[in-house]
């Protein structure tokens, strides 16, 4: 089966599997433009998916129809789906090919690819895309490739075609997150963005038109509260609460002070690896074509439900010396920066920044 993770045609909902929930988002088209129509999500019981791999079909069916009969909102008039893919299976990477005609192009990809792509092709899907110069043209093409295992994707598609869901597209989470938060999808200067997530946290590096570099470390939302419950022998769910009130700045509270210092330690794990990888984009960067001045990260931009961790983002701010911010989802969906959206306030939506992206791409004719 052949795959697209690049182009689609329109009016699907967004269906955002992660190892640890399902969500959904359908977005409509209004006469004041987009608006946020249907909203769900369900948790998933730990073991179902596993860094990225449906290890439960039949639980992660009943799952997914539970999420979509239960949606807030308008309930979906549509069984397509743009169904995202997990980030720590994928493998995207910008490369450079002469110029040629449109008809050569996939022949092209997939002979470059093997030079890049650490699996055999045989055992993968890929696809690819060219990135347009932000100015001018250039004497050959870049092209962004992706690919994904194919066992890890025929699982979803099963699962997914089980549930009664179309998937009109599969799309690799970082392009979903990038279209959400990247406003009109294009930047002067390369910006790192911070997906916190329940079970890992990834790295995504967007830069011009395109991403560039993506990448995922263990360090979770779940971690920081295990870290908080291990510090001042609590329960999970005591801990959560602890983390979402207290979070970096009740220091001057007692049980603030010590939900504080339980946190620093992995928060400063973060942040080496915040560091590291910036080090390493910025001293491997390729394929840019942005001036020299501007070919450094100089905006961080958070998302994902940890993003929500009250002090995180001024500290970040003051460590990495740089201009840290919390990440709008609605960047090109609403016409304002509105920080309240009709049955979802803001600080929820930035746990559906990816679920978002998905439903845009959705509404999109291309």
């Amino acid at each position: 089966m052949n795959f697209n993770f690049f182009s689609l045609r329109p009016d699907a909902f967004g269906l955002d599997i992660s190892d640890l929930s399902i969500k959904i988002t359908r977005l409509k088209h209004s006469r004041k433009g987009l608006v946020l129509s249907s909203f769900g999500e369900v948790e998933l019981m730990e073991g179902i998916v596993k860094e990225g791999e449906v290890k439960n079909p039949d639980q992660l069916v009943s799952a997914i129809q539970k999420v979509v009969k239960e949606v807030k909102g308008i309930s979906l008039d549509t069984k397509w789906a743009v169904v995202s893919l997990p980030e720590e299976k994928a493998f995207l990477q910008v490369v450079q090919l002469p110029k040629m005609k449109p008809d050569q192009i996939e022949n092209a990809v997939r002979f470059e690819s093997e030079n890049y792509i650490p699996y055999s092709l045989d055992t993968v899907y890929l696809d690819s895309q060219i990135v347009a110069p932000l100015k001018g043209s250039l004497d050959h093409m870049d092209v962004l490739l992706a690919s994904l295992p194919r066992l890890t994707v025929d699982a979803y598609l099963a699962a997914i075609q089980k549930a009664g869901v179309l998937p009109l597209a599969f799309e690799i989470e970082s392009l979903s997150i990038a279209r959400s938060i990247i406003p009109n999808e294009v930047t002067a200067t390369p910006q790192l963005i911070i997906d916190l997530g329940a079970t890992r946290t990834s790295f995504i590096i967007f830069a011009g038109s395109s991403l560039r570099f993506t990448a995922s470390i263990p360090i979770s939302s779940v971690q920081l509260s295990e870290h908080i419950a291990k510090s001042l022998n609590i329960d999970v769910k005591q801990a959560e609460y602890a983390k979402a009130h207290y979070g970096l700045v009740g220091v001057n509270d007692p049980e603030g002070r010590e939900v504080f210092d339980a946190l620093i330690p992995p928060i400063t794990d973060l942040l080496e690896q915040i560091k590291k990888h910036m080090s390493f984009y910025e001293s491997h960067a390729q394929h840019q074509h942005l001036p020299a001045r501007r070919s450094a990260i100089k905006k961080v931009l958070l998302c994902g439900g940890g993003a929500n961790l009250p002090g995180l983002t001024e500290f970040l701010r003051k460590e990495l010396d740089l201009d840290v911010k919390l990440g709008n989802p609605w960047s090109n969906i609403l016409p304002s920066p509105l920080r309240e959206v009709p049955g979802m306030p803001f600080k929820d939506s930035v746990r559906y920044t990816t679920a978002l992206g998905l439903a845009l791409r959705g509404v999109r004719t291309e």
